[in-house]
């Protein structure tokens, strides 16, 4: 038994009287740390099977494309049935069933015949595991963080790019040497790590001093009930065991609890409170109310409108650069040997990127949306900027400077949402199901929308600037949520107390201001001086009993 309670004590709940800011949430930062490199990691290191595949089994570019557009659609789509199986069911088990599905649709993918087969072990199995393992793995992260959260997501969430790093150049070196097939199985086989780190979210629970002091008192009263029915129940004296073990063990709780009465009543008096006014705090009327599976209420708040809009504007700029680098650079007449630093270089700079914001946001006092506000704005100016460079190092200084602001917005995008400008963490679970779902639409589009231009125009710069509008777009309702969270939806409040607020002065004919007091204002005072005589007359009435 003591290793099953130690064994369940390591599992379980971890209960704080206030957020820790540290503790097991260093662990979960470990944990999401390995998820970003198995999950967005894996998908942009994907890239290096596609020449391959191409060969194989004779498809186009585009053909092969397709598999990772599926996968980061039904990532993005499914993300409010993460929110609710995790809401539902919780973070840990969720989060584990997520990475047997991406290690079995990676697995699996080794022994396809087609391109067709790949966009549902790669596409859909595994797609639907990246959003069942990532997005309860940063919400679970925000929880445990307050005022160091900005940073150690930033910090954690560098995963994805130490995995383009460092993966790529080794699985590429084993694909040259055993396959394409036999590197899908390895790189599926790691990515079953994601089950490991499931089992590291352990659940946290926020309560307040007064309700583990509650809880305590009423396990010791418990505690000390079984102790005496025990005593009670194993007495030589005891003829009838049930009678007189019944008798003696009311006659003991009724003792200490006349005990606890006055230990009680001489701690009130000692801190000025009323005999009733401790027990109704600490004992609630009514149960507490379940969490929603689902809350479709945040899209009533302006702010969070704006923001998803941003979202989905936004998510078009995160295409271009990465798809028609290279294309680019070759156009230009850069080899392709130098044209591939082009891509290692937007990896490194978007490490500096995010651990920068994190630590940019870590201050105070600061407005962070604004913050995240001029970086959109910059990421913008270098999107436009592309297409007028025609060398080497002007490429290059374009991929480090987007590389830096891309990933200032992706380290502080999602975590946003758990600021009070946006919606605040006790909303977020549900809030980032809906918030990557809206995004989901631009994801599967942005891409064909980039390729469609540049066949259209035949130039590669069409792309960038696509992507800069929709940036642009995005800037402006980022733009407009501070704004909406503090001026018009407070107008709409305000109006709505004040239509059912009742009114406390009435103009007569001599035009004198009379106020009247509500009706129900002496009938409170009533009722609470009525309650504390009953409390008062009920604890004498129990006392007369007892002696």
């Amino acid at each position: 038994m003591g290793s099953v309670d130690r064994l369940k004590g390591c599992l379980g709940a971890n209960v704080y009287t206030e957020v820790p800011d540290g503790g097991w949430g260093w662990v979960v930062a470990l944990a999401f740390f390995f998820v970003e490199v198995f999950t967005y990691g894996i998908i942009k290191s994907f890239g290096i099977f596609f020449q391959d595949l191409m060969i194989h089994f004779n498809e186009s570019n585009s053909r092969v494309s397709w598999i990772i557009s599926i996968c980061v659609f039904v990532m993005t789509f499914t993300a409010p049935l993460s929110s609710v199986s995790s809401t539902r069911f919780g973070h840990r088990p969720v989060v584990m069933v997520g990475g047997a599905l991406i290690s079995l649709g990676m697995i699996s993918s080794a022994f396809v015949n087609s391109v067709e087969q790949m966009y549902i072990t790669v596409g859909v199995v595994s797609g639907l595991g990246y959003c069942l393992a990532f997005l309860p793995t940063v919400t679970i992260l925000s929880q445990y963080f307050q005022k160091r959260r900005s940073l150690v997501t930033a910090i954690a969430s560098t995963g994805e790019c130490f995995s383009v790093f460092v993966f790529a150049p080794a699985f590429t070196a084993l694909k040259d040497y055993s396959g394409w097939r036999c590197c899908l199985i390895v790189m599926g086989v790691f990515q079953s790590t994601i089950i490991l780190c499931g089992a590291l979210l352990r659940p946290i629970v926020i309560q307040t001093k007064q309700e583990v002091v509650h809880k305590t008192q009423i396990k010791q009263i418990e505690t000390k009930y079984m102790l005496d029915n025990e005593q009670t129940h194993t007495s030589i004296d005891s003829v009838d065991s049930g009678v007189q073990s019944l008798s003696t063990s009311c006659t003991n709780i009724a003792g200490r609890s006349k005990e606890e009465e006055m230990e009680m009543e001489k701690k009130e008096e000692e801190t000025g409170m009323l005999p009733g006014a401790s027990m109704e705090k600490e004992e609630p009327s009514t149960p507490p109310l379940r969490n929603k599976l689902l809350d479709f209420s945040v899209l009533k708040d302006c702010s969070f409108i704006c923001y998803a809009l941003f979202g989905l504007f936004a998510t078009l700029g995160f295409f271009a650069p990465q798809l028609y680098v290279i294309p680019l650079s070759i156009s230009l007449g850069i080899g392709k040997d130098r044209a591939a630093y082009m891509l290692s270089a937007m990896a490194v700079a978007e490490i500096f990127g995010r651990i920068s914001m994190g630590w940019m946001l870590n201050k105070k006092p600061i407005r962070k949306i604004y913050i995240e506000l001029i970086c959109v704005l910059l990421l913008c100016l270098v999107l436009v900027v592309f297409p007028f460079v025609c060398e080497f190092w002007g490429l290059m200084v374009c991929c480090v400077l987007y590389g830096f602001m891309l990933g200032t917005v992706a380290a502080s995008h999602i975590p946003m949402l758990a600021e009070d400008d946006v919606l605040g963490i006790e909303k977020m679970p549900s809030a980032v199901g809906v918030y990557i779902f809206i995004q989901s639409f631009a994801g599967l589009a942005g891409p064909p929308l980039g390729g469609f231009l540049v066949d259209l125009t035949e130039d590669y710069g069409a792309a960038f600037y696509s992507c800069a509008a929709g940036m642009g777009v995005g800037a402006l309702f980022l733009a407009l949520v501070r704004p909406a969270k503090t001026g018009l939806c407070n107008r709409r409040k305000k109006q709505q107390q004040s239509s059912k607020a009742p009114s406390c002065e009435n103009i007569t004919e001599d035009n004198k201001i009379v106020v009247e007091v509500p009706d129900d204002f002496l009938d409170v005072d009533i009722v609470a001086e009525d309650s504390i005589f009953k409390s008062k007359s009920g604890d004498s009435a129990a006392r007369a009993r007892s002696i």
